[in-house]
């Protein structure tokens, strides 16, 4: 079910009636959970069996980590997080594994694997299981008093309380099949009787604006005119068309992904419920160190907790710390997608992590806005680059596109250069807006209710064909 379908708004107006009816209010968590069923089975209902299947993996496992003798607990955090990696491994990336195998996709095993499905948010919402039942042991297992004291409030005694949050925790819609992905630690405190009152109306009205905006006018549109990347469109247009339409995807992916995590920050709002930041205007760092940490924030943090100091983070030396930054990276593509060129855009990013940290402690660059802006362009330009093994389906075709940029024929294709300036034009005064914005956000404030109406009548006059959100696929 899309967000911006008729079925998803008849679906959230029902469930906001309902969660808050007076006569309801013991049963809002229930609410919530059965909606967010309904919303991950429109379509697909078989689906709904894997999602009851991870959550009740979490439920026990987490639950009999905190109640359990010591001795058993580390052992069923080790079951947790194994049965959560076995189900996101078996299900997107049986396909990749068949081909690794002796015949390949040839044999009766290869072929199995290879029709296997892949589960919508499966890896967003298997990535908030592991978050739970590590979250659990550890809060059980270190002397740090806050971390101590977190346990008892995700796990309370009570196991069918437990099951209750948990199945909200695994199902909330508005992050279930493409995140921000959600810790524990940053959701159960939330969960509590809500009153219509008390609603941030301001907030949530200004989020899914630019959310749906973004999605809806930016991205749909974007995705008429960046089609032509597509192997063998992109043998024919000139050098600037194939340029302009790798910026334009650049564009497009950010207004795709931002705006879905605008439109779930904003319906979480609405039901009393605040979800982390997923997109912090990543076009402007002048690092890569800044861009992941201004770029799909959740994940990049679920990575840092999760993977990159459990393996030690640059605790353990120079050599280990740059091991480590490419071990992340390559894992963190991986988990993109069942294909190695996902992974060779991890590697791409964890090189260029570890080069930029090489020489960050060698050299010291002097601060102006010239020498800003030329690194907030080189880096712009490196990820815009790397975003080719997004779109197109091979390594091979990402390298073919780069030789026809030095190797094309004078076809300018001027109306969709002009096409995807058009559209991309928001997105560039969005962020000349966030500039401006912090040194005179007093005088822009005045303005903001006019910008958002613009963007409103945009939505409704200038929308492009809906299309999935592009990390649904992930």
């Amino acid at each position: 079910m899309l967000f911006n379908s008729f079925p998803f708004v008849v679906l959230v107006a029902i469930t906001l009636a309902f969660y808050y009816a007076p006569f309801l209010r013991a049963w809002q968590i229930w609410v919530l959970i059965a909606a967010s069923f309904v919303f991950y089975a429109y379509g697909q209902p078989l689906l709904l069996s894997l999602l009851v299947a991870s959550i009740a993996i979490n439920v026990l496992t987490s639950y009999w980590i905190a109640v359990d003798h010591p001795s058993r607990r580390r052992l069923w955090a080790i079951t947790g997080v194994t049965l959560n990696l076995g189900l996101l491994v078996f299900f997107k990336y049986g396909g990749l594994f068949a081909k690794m195998l002796p015949g390949g996709t040839a044999t009766s095993l290869g072929q199995f694997l290879t029709t296997i499905p892949l589960p919508i948010g499966i890896s967003f919402f298997t990535f908030q299981g592991i978050s739970l039942v590590v979250e659990v042991f550890r809060g059980h297992h270190t002397g740090d008093e806050e971390t101590t004291h977190s346990a008892p409030r995700i796990v309370p005694r009570n196991f069918i309380e437990h099951l209750r949050n948990t199945a909200l925790f695994k199902s909330f819609f508005p992050y279930l099949v493409a995140g921000p992905i959600t810790k524990a630690h940053e959701f159960y405190p939330q969960i509590e009787p809500k009153k219509f009152k008390d609603i941030p109306w301001e907030t949530a009205f200004r989020c899914l604006v630019v959310g749906y905006f973004l999605k809806m006018v930016v991205a749909d549109n974007l995705k008429d005119a960046t089609f032509w990347i597509e192997y063998p469109h992109f043998l024919r247009p000139s050098s600037l068309a194939l340029v302009s339409f790798l910026f334009g995807f650049s564009m497009q992916i950010f207004a795709d992904f931002a705006g879905y995590s605008m439109i779930a920050i904003g319906l979480g709002h609405l039901f009393g419920y605040t979800l982390p930041i997923n997109f912090n205007f990543p076009y402007l760092s002048r690092s890569f160190a800044e861009f992941w940490k201004r770029w799909h924030i959740s994940l990049s943090t679920w990575l840092r907790d999760y993977l990159y100091f459990p393996l030690g983070g640059n605790r353990k030396g120079k050599i280990r710390t740059y091991l480590n930054l490419f071990i992340v990276m390559f894992l963190g593509g991986l988990w993109h997608g069942a294909s190695w060129k996902y992974a060779v855009w991890g590697t791409f990013h964890g090189l260029a992590l570890a080069v930029e940290r090489l020489f960050r402690n060698k050299i010291s660059l002097p601060r102006n806005w010239v020498l800003d802006s030329l690194r907030v362009l080189f880096v712009f330009s490196f990820v815009t680059l790397a975003w080719l093994l997004f779109r197109l389906p091979t390594f091979q075709q990402a390298l073919d596109y780069v030789g026809a940029i030095f190797n094309s024929v004078a076809d300018t294709r001027y109306v969709l250069v002009a096409a995807i300036l058009t559209y991309s034009a928001p997105v560039m005064l969005y962020y000349i807006w966030h500039v401006l914005n912090q040194r005179w956000r007093p005088k822009l404030q005045r303005y903001e209710f006019l910008v958002l109406a613009a963007l409103l009548v945009a939505i409704v006059l200038n929308s492009g064909s809906p299309q999935k959100f592009i990390y649904f696929q992930f």
